[in-house]
């Protein structure tokens, strides 16, 4: 009896089969992605515009760069420009940086340092012009707190007692008068016997400046500050 056996042939080991090749296509401008990511964009730079216009709404308005005194005379110096976000009628309140105070403005009311400067805190020049007037005084007959823009009466004691009088009394020579300036002392480290004031009179003062005047070469000179009410 004859015995077939079946053998199974082996497959080659060089033939292997491959995946079928895909080719990437590419997508149009229907793309959902492409779509999200435009929005996205666009939404991007709409924020960052927004940002930026709130960013920049401000005014500049001026601010006073120390205290300032009632009745000081306002310098370019004595403020300085302050970015704030003001609306409405509250923007017309304070005074714009874009232009300086009118020369000869005066602070109606004392201001602290950093207060922004409100309108109704300056008093427009009236155009008339201050006569200065220079003013020597012993260190000890001054206010330590007086400085540029106060207001000051200006006193003098005569050297010798009027008739009939036991001391000299003291007469008001300018009365209401505004400091002007207060020069520093030079880098001499001897003490000062006199200190320079100048004051500022008004033309209808100026016409008893020659009385003044005398009054005040014939005493001691005290200055006495009137402090804001």
């Amino acid at each position: 009896m004859t015995t077939t056996h079946n053998r199974s042939v082996p497959a080659e080991s060089g033939a292997l089969t491959a995946p079928p090749a895909t080719r990437a296509h590419a997508r149009g401008w229907r793309d959902p992605r492409l779509v999200v990511g435009v929005v996205i964009v666009a939404a991007c730079v709409l924020l960052g515009a927004r940002v930026m216009a709130r960013a920049d709404d401000t005014v500049a308005v001026w601010g006073a760069s120390h205290d300032l005194t009632a009745g000081a005379v306002l310098g370019r110096s004595d403020v300085e420009p302050v970015r704030v976000r003001l609306t409405g009628a509250s923007a017309d309140r304070y005074l714009a940086a874009t232009s300086v105070p009118a020369p000869g403005s005066r602070v109606a009311h004392d201001v602290a340092a950093g207060e922004l400067l409100a309108r109704s805190a300056v008093v427009t020049a009236t155009g008339r012009a201050l006569v200065e007037v220079p003013l020597s005084v012993s260190p000890d007959d001054l206010p330590a707190s007086l400085r540029r823009g106060a207001t000051v009466d200006v006193w003098v004691t005569p050297k010798v007692a009027a008739a009939g009088d036991d001391r000299p009394r003291a007469r008001l020579a300018l009365e209401g008068v505004a400091v002007v300036e207060v020069p520093r002392g030079g880098d001499s480290l001897a003490p000062r016997t006199t200190q320079q004031v100048i004051v500022g009179v008004e033309p209808a003062q100026a016409a008893g400046l020659a009385e003044a005047l005398g009054q005040l070469a014939d005493g001691r000179i005290v200055l006495t500050r009137r402090a804001a009410s």
